[in-house]
């Protein structure tokens, strides 16, 4: 039986922000530098060249041509962190060669990432299977949480604050690493704290019994301390996870949802078969997901 984790302050010292300068991609930069301003940190705003081709015969190597492209990237960095936005938050910039997904583990490492926020283009179905997930591939390979930005995370124009925030929960694995941040953040921001467990394929009849149960193992997971700072509710609901999160997400107008990833698997096709749940909820969902690993 999981027990409650003890609420203590996460340090976002430096917060690693890729971009390939898409729409998609910026459009996560408000929140990124929101969660900046309230933890002091620095942004290291990152990108990736594409890597350069397999040439079967050895060429002459014409420097001029081969750096182009590496310094009007690094140029492209720089006035993007002269973005009026950015304002007093120290910034850096980190520029790698090769598929983002893939250099992004080396730049958490490098810059003592605490979290990388970024922007998807949320694909789906078909589309995530020929074209991959690079924002799935990063959250599921990240040493540290990801926050990543939908696209239907981008369509509100109010300011990012955060006011209530959902964390779905698997009693059968270990919920801790995702309570711990979707509690810690609930505290700083003094925000409403909603935990919550899908039971799907429960007949009606047995609904009453298997809700009490469901909710006393919830309340287990809330330390007494969570109670002077907050009111936490804990709802059970019968959709699949991935529908359950979803409508109580919007149901409750939720600015966050934490929850937990597993580490990736090797790249298959029946690891996409069925739609990892994660990858299903940051697609549709209407408010940044944070993923930790477990």
């Amino acid at each position: 039986m999981s027990t409650a984790p003890q609420v203590s302050r996460i340090a976002l010292k430096n917060i690693l922000f890729p971009t390939d300068f898409s729409q998609a991609s910026n459009g996560a930069l408000p929140f990124a530098l929101a969660l900046a301003r309230v933890y002091d940190s620095t942004v290291v705003v990152a990108h990736a060249l594409p890597p350069e081709p397999h040439l079967q015969v050895v060429l002459d190597r014409v420097p001029a041509a081969d750096e182009r492209p590496w310094h009007e990237a690094q140029d492209k960095l720089v006035q993007f962190t002269h973005n009026r936005a950015f304002g007093e938050i120290p910034c850096k910039i980190a520029l790698d060669r090769g598929d983002l997904a893939d250099v992004i583990p080396a730049m958490i490492r490098e810059y003592a990432a605490d979290l990388v926020v970024l922007g998807t283009h949320g694909r789906r179905g078909v589309s995530k299977i020929v074209l991959g997930s690079g924002a799935e591939k990063i959250y599921r390979s990240a040493s540290c949480p990801v926050l990543t930005v939908g696209p239907k995370a981008h369509e509100s124009a109010e300011p990012w604050t955060l006011h209530r925030i959902l964390c779905p929960v698997d009693l059968a694995e270990d919920p801790e690493p995702a309570l711990h941040y979707a509690l810690s953040l609930a505290e700083e921001h003094q925000a409403e704290f909603i935990v919550m467990q899908s039971i799907p394929l429960v007949p009606w009849q047995r609904r009453p019994a298997a809700e009490e149960h469901a909710r006393r193992d919830l309340e287990r997971l809330i330390p007494e301390s969570a109670k002077d700072w907050c009111v936490p509710q804990c709802i059970v609901r019968w959709e699949y996870p991935a529908e359950a999160i979803l409508h109580a997400a919007a149901e409750r107008e939720v600015d966050l949802i934490v929850m937990g990833v597993h580490k990736a698997r090797a790249a298959t096709w029946s690891a996409h078969l069925p739609w990892p749940v994660a990858s299903e909820v940051v697609s549709r969902a209407r408010c940044p997901v944070l993923t930790v690993r477990v």
